[in-house]
């Protein structure tokens, strides 16, 4: 099962007396003390066998929240690995101050999660600029001094 406890996320590679072996993510070993494990709060992300993905994309205050909505859940159906249900949901989550965001949340098998979120983050961006979209960002103004 893949964890996190006492600050740590891996993969449980062994339950010993004292002490608790996780894999991480990077795949360094993790020994977590059994106490301390037992002491906190763990949270378990495999045993329903799906996770929600959780994405924010800011667009700008010129583009068409309905267009963007379209967009963006075009990205999301087309996923072979998006889930049909639960259905993805892409929302209005808040006006920044630069940005329209948007909360975007597909679901997956738990094993897709990475592919999940790395394609639609990467397809959403494609899809935005084909779209004539702009996803602000912050612009440096240089002042020239006169001489």
């Amino acid at each position: 099962d893949l964890i996190e406890a006492q600050g740590e996320i891996g993969v449980v590679k062994e339950i010993e007396i004292f002490t608790t072996k996780l894999t991480g993510l990077s795949n360094r070993e993790i020994i977590i003390p059994n106490g301390a494990l037992s002491n906190g709060n763990i949270i378990n992300y495999t045993t329903e066998g799906t996770r929600r993905v959780d994405l924010v994309f800011g667009v700008s205050y010129d583009a068409d929240i309905k267009q963007t909505k379209d967009v963006i859940m075009g990205v999301l159906t087309s996923h072979p690995k998006v889930l049909k249900e639960p259905a993805p949901a892409v929302t209005v989550l808040e006006l920044a101050d630069s940005s329209v965001n948007f909360a975007t949340r597909p679901w997956c098998k738990t094993e897709d999660y990475w592919d999940v979120y790395f394609d639609v983050t990467e397809n959403v961006k494609i899809e935005l600029d084909k779209a004539g979209i702009e996803i602000p960002y912050p612009h440096s103004v240089e002042i020239q001094k006169q001489g």
